[in-house]
């Protein structure tokens, strides 16, 4: 048995030393300098755990890239692309066929309103560049709105609009961006008190921005519902109600980028449906497949639409609307309804990962606040509950980040796979996760965060 043990390790190990060597050898990884980084080799996946080629088992609470909805592997979804690849695996964008027409149909009864055309893209930044770009054509207006705590993607136009650091380093400062600052209570910019003051007070201020900018050349405004890589950023009670009636008052396209919140993480199949909030486009991507193949696209209204009944729309893509792509998306969506998964993650949130958190964070002094929904949660960690400091500065590297990478490394040690931005830790497991898998995730974050509370000031 011994011998079969050592065999079978020698055989593990040098799959590792291949995968690691080629990766190293020729992958170029996003965001990063590349010898600083050791990327974990994966050998594989299931549920909402993936392990190593060690044989460590790690509970996802990150859904990958906040994606993987219905966790790995799902046999539904993994079955449906099996044998939609034995049937047709690509056509041109040009034709009709049954997969596309299908996902289209099944999208447009779930989104908000009369969202009922569906551009098909291949990830949520091509999404975000094509509504723009539908904006712009439809109203005839140059400039984009957008807030600064937000991400809206990595090609031109999204990271030109996205309003985190990443932003930075490919800003090019003509792409006809305007940004604003959005609510956010235990941040204020307003020097608000509370959720009402907030949400008037930030209303005040992006109509005044419209006002100073020239409302004749605002083609649109885009807003991350809830927002993700920012934070988690819940918006209060009456602020999307708030931007539409202004969208409305001067003739402004309103935009919600839902690519990571869309089909269930929020607990609705769109989170723009927890305020009855109908947007004029809406962006999605990541879980309308689970990440399984890779899918986008917008949801365009019926005046948007009209726009291009008799005009060329242009633009286009390969590969819009890859038939294995919109199978896996038919087969998501099914596998979402039959399961109840919208359902559970709404209960998931409610009942065990909202309470759950709140009950750790009166523990730890570290955690400044818990904000969320669904199965899309948030740890603001801080150096001082009283100031509000955080564990980290903005955007840190390097010792400034040591803070969080020793709260990291305390989390992979402890077996749970955490996404960590800045001085937060955001809580996305798989929307089907396990109510044992919840417990155990929070008890590892639980120990874990004697290591924040450590670095306090």
């Amino acid at each position: 048995m011994n011998a079969e043990a050592d065999a079978l390790a020698a055989v593990n190990d040098a799959a590792k030393a291949a995968v690691k060597d080629a990766d190293r050898k020729h992958v170029f990884h996003s965001w990063s300098a590349q010898e600083l980084i050791d990327p974990l080799p994966v050998a594989g996946a299931e549920g909402s755990y993936f392990w190593d080629y060690d044989g460590n088992r790690f509970l996802d609470f990150s859904s990958a890239l906040v994606y993987t909805n219905i966790g790995y592997q799902h046999p539904k979804v993994a079955a449906a692309i099996a044998e939609q690849a034995a049937k047709l695996c690509t056509v041109a964008p040009g034709f009709a066929v049954d997969a596309r027409s299908e996902a289209a149909r099944l999208i447009a009864e779930r989104t908000p309103g009369d969202l009922d055309k569906i551009f098909f893209t291949n990830a949520g930044a091509e999404a975000v560049e094509n509504a723009v770009r539908m904006a712009r054509l439809h109203t005839g207006r140059p400039k984009v709105m957008a807030a600064y705590r937000s991400y809206h993607g990595a090609t031109s136009t999204a990271i030109n609009l996205t309003g985190d650091a990443r932003r930075f380093g490919n800003d090019t400062a003509t792409a006809g961006v305007v940004h604003f600052w959005g609510p956010f209570l235990y941040r204020s910019p307003f020097h608000a008190t509370t959720e009402a003051e907030e949400c008037e007070r930030a209303l005040r201020h992006l109509e005044d921005t419209i006002v100073f900018e020239g409302p004749q050349s605002i083609a649109a405004i885009i807003l991350e519902t809830v927002g993700g890589a920012p934070g988690v950023l819940v918006p209060p009670a009456g602020y999307l109600a708030g931007v539409r009636a202004l969208c409305d008052r001067y003739g402004i396209v309103f935009i919600l980028d839902e690519v990571m919140v869309g089909f269930g993480r929020t607990g609705t199949w769109f989170a723009a449906d927890h305020w009855d909030v109908r947007p004029d486009l809406l962006c999605f991507a990541k879980g309308i497949t689970s990440g399984y193949v890779p899918l986008g696209g917008v949801a365009i209204s019926a005046a948007i639409a009209e726009t291009f009944a008799r005009r060329p729309y242009p633009g286009g893509l390969t590969y819009s609307g890859h038939v294995l792509a919109c199978a896996a998306a038919v087969a998501t969506i099914h596998t979402m309804e039959e399961e109840g998964i919208v359902e559970q993650s709404a209960r998931t949130g409610a009942e065990l990962l909202g309470p759950g958190l709140r009950a750790i964070a009166e523990r730890h002094p570290s955690v400044g606040e818990v904000r969320g929904l669904g199965t899309f949660w948030a740890l603001e960690l801080v150096r001082d509950p009283r100031t509000r400091e955080p564990l980290v500065p903005y955007n840190a590297s390097g010792a400034d980040n040591a803070p969080m990478a020793a709260f990291g490394a305390a989390l992979k040690k402890g077996g749970l796979w955490p996404l960590l931005a800045g001085n937060r830790m955001h809580v996305a497991p798989p929307c089907n996760i396990s109510a044992e898998d919840v417990a155990k995730g929070l008890a590892i974050l639980d120990e874990a965060l004697s290591v924040a509370d450590a670095h306090m000031a």
